[in-house]
């Protein structure tokens, strides 16, 4: 028993998946499979109100068919999805039908508070629905509670609106508007063309110049940049997206938002002022909104307490185990953030769990 009693009160069982997105739901596809039962040795912990993960959140705007390598939870295809349909409410539903499908009983609203050292090697998972004494954690919570805010002089007197992408309610609502977007990824460059035709005047600005990749993106490329990013995790820096290293795709809507001046990147801004934002060479553009497409960090302060981060900001991690802690899984987590990477990554999480509580005596 620890200091708080919390030990005592604690429900016990084998693993905890702290999220029911596609790293959670795949996770527990494959838990089940293994012959783990849920709500005997696994829970799954879930604190979005209903299914969908960080899908069910995106603006409506973004429909089914613009949703670029979106993979298939493993058991159960996605068919038949109609590609005009707002992509928050197709992949709400098929993860839905998905958790009815494999009775994956996924308790939610739950926040993940705190996980820290319990006693006799388990884990106590602290959460706003009580308390779980545990032998492993899969832990997928994702991104998209941490939306990255970065921070420029006179940011604070900007007379206009700042939003994030996780705020983006769709282009109609910025009509008439002075736009500037920030942001050199997908969703930067979608905000730009959807608001463009809306909007009184747009203006792009990234840290660095955009690269866009012509051609298909192959299985060999793709190899290619997970491994980039798993070289990042396994020296212990935080993780860039896999997005970030691929380039963006030079489809046909972004060619003419080049060809229209939509896409025209600039650098990025020094500062920002009371009625936009400004750079030292003396260039200045006025702005009624600035949309901060500047991406999410992993949500993993929750995991603290049991000290797993590195001097680099990020947790090594080899595959999906924290090289640190062998009782913790990280899914969807830097290499394992796509679909399909997610969908891998809980597969070998699952046998490496099996392999670790093998060889470790379950508490009487």
């Amino acid at each position: 028993m620890n200091e708080t009693g919390a030990q005592d009160a604690a429900q016990e069982v084998d693993v905890i998946v702290a999220g029911a997105g596609q790293a959670g739901l795949s996770s527990a596809y494959h838990l089940r499979r293994s012959g783990f039962e849920p709500e005997r040795d696994f829970v799954i912990l879930d604190h979005a109100p209903r299914p969908g993960g960080a899908w069910q959140f995106r603006w409506p705007s973004l429909t089914y068919g613009k949703v670029h390598g979106m993979h298939s939870l493993p058991g159960m295809e996605l068919t038949d999805a109609d590609p005009v349909r707002p992509s928050s409410e197709v992949i709400a539903e098929y993860f839905d039908a998905y958790e009815r499908a494999f009775g994956l009983s996924v308790r939610r609203p739950v926040d993940v508070r705190t996980v820290r050292e319990g006693d006799g090697g388990r884990l106590l998972v602290e959460t706003s629905a009580g308390t779980w004494s545990t032998r492993a954690l899969i832990n997928a919570t994702g991104t998209w509670d941490r939306p990255f805010w970065p921070r420029y002089p006179g940011q604070e007197t900007f007379r206009g609106r700042q939003l994030h992408t996780a705020q983006y309610p769709g282009p109609e609502e910025f009509a008439g508007q002075r736009v500037v977007v920030v942001g050199g990824g997908a969703s930067g460059t979608q905000h730009l063309l959807e608001i463009a035709p809306y909007a009184a005047e747009t203006t792009w600005v990234t840290r660095r110049p955009p690269v866009f990749r012509e051609g298909p993106f192959d299985e060999g490329a793709g190899r290619a940049a997970v491994a980039l990013v798993e070289e990042r995790v396994r020296q212990g820096l935080a993780p860039r997206s896999v997005v970030s290293v691929t380039g963006l795709p030079l489809n046909d809507a972004v060619r003419q938002g080049i060809e229209d001046g939509v896409l025209d990147r600039l650098p990025m801004f020094d500062r920002i002022t009371p009625d936009g934002v400004e750079w030292d060479d003396g260039r200045r553009t006025d702005a009624d909104v600035i949309l901060w497409a500047t991406g999410f960090r992993a949500a993993i302060d929750h995991l603290a307490p049991l000290r797993l981060r590195e001097p680099g900001g990020g947790i090594r991690v080899e595959g999906s185990r924290a090289v640190t802690d062998p009782r913790i899984h990280l899914v969807g987590y830097g290499p394992s953030a796509s679909t399909i990477g997610a969908n891998r990554a809980g597969r070998a999480a699952v046998r490496d769990i099996r392999q670790l509580l093998s060889g470790i005596p379950a508490a009487a």
